[in-house]
């Protein structure tokens, strides 16, 4: 299965909540910080929601 590596680009300064919330759940916490998940819907939707806060690249197991 392939995974995604999603680093954190922008601050969350100002930001809603939500997004925050959101990032969090994606394992982000400082700026360049990254983690490799799953590539599944769920994580998509997720990624989608704050796609101008962070970066997203497929990776091959």
């Amino acid at each position: 299965m392939a995974k995604l590596k999603i680093t954190l680009k922008k601050s969350l300064i100002g930001r809603p909540e939500t997004q925050r919330k959101t990032v969090r759940s994606l394992g982000l916490r400082k700026i360049n910080s990254v983690s490799v998940l799953p590539d599944d819907p769920t994580i998509r939707g997720q990624v989608h929601k704050v796609r101008h806060l962070v970066t997203c690249e497929e990776v091959a197991e």
